[in-house]
C-alpha cells in the first residue's frame, strides 16, 4: 500500500495510539493524543532546562531554591518550610540542597530573628550572582524553545495550559 504524498508521518504517540487502538479497540485512546505529547514533550522540555542549569553547576533542584531566594527580594531569605513550599519539594530533600549550596558559599543560614528556635536561608552575594547568571540564560534558553512555535500558537498554547492547569490543580493555600 502506498502512503500519499501530503501524508505526515506517524509521531511516537500516534505509533502506540494506533498499536492500541488495534490491540484493545474496546478502549477509547484518544487521551493518549494529548496527554501522551505532553509527557514526551515536557521530558524533552526538563532536560533542555537542565542542560542550562548543568552549565551553571547546579541540579533543577538546586536552580529552584537560588530562584525562590532571588524572587524574594531583599535581603533575599525564606524560611526552609517556605522554600520547600515554593519548590514543591518535601523539607527532607530541602535540608540536603541548602546543606551542599551551603558548602558551596552560596546560601547561609541563620536563627531568625522573628523566631529564635526558627531558622532562616539567605542568599550569598555569590549565590545571588549565579542565579542572576543562571536565571538570564535560563530565559533565553526558554525563549529559544517556545520561539519553535508562531506568537499566536504560542498564546493559544498558554490559554489551554492556563485553563486546563486551574480545573486540574489543587488552589494554593491562602489562595
Amino acid at each position: 500500500m502506498q502512503e500519499h504524498p501530503d501524508a505526515v508521518p506517524l509521531d511516537h504517540v500516534a505509533r502506540i495510539q494506533a498499536e492500541w487502538a488495534r490491540e484493545r479497540p474496546d478502549l477509547d485512546v484518544r487521551p493518549q493524543a494529548v496527554i501522551g505529547r505532553l509527557h514526551r514533550l515536557g521530558a524533552l522540555l526538563t532536560e533542555q532546562l537542565c542542560a542550562v542549569y548543568r552549565r551553571h553547576g547546579l541540579s533543577e533542584g538546586e536552580f529552584d531554591v537560588l530562584a525562590a531566594l532571588r524572587r524574594a527580594g531583599e535581603p533575599f531569605e525564606r524560611a526552609p518550610g517556605e522554600l520547600a513550599a515554593h519548590t514543591m519539594v518535601t523539607t527532607g530533600a530541602m535540608t540536603k540542597r541548602i546543606d551542599r549550596m551551603e558548602r558551596d558559599g552560596l546560601v547561609t543560614r541563620r536563627r531568625s530573628t522573628a523566631d529564635g528556635r526558627g531558622r532562616v536561608v539567605a542568599l550569598t552575594p555569590a549565590g545571588r550572582d549565579l542565579i542572576d547568571q543562571a536565571f538570564g540564560a535560563h530565559m533565553r534558553n526558554e525563549r529559544r524553545l517556545l520561539d519553535t512555535l508562531s506568537p499566536d500558537e504560542a498564546a493559544q498554547l498558554e490559554a489551554l495550559l492556563t485553563a486546563w492547569l486551574s480545573r486540574v490543580e489543587p488552589p494554593a493555600p491562602g489562595g
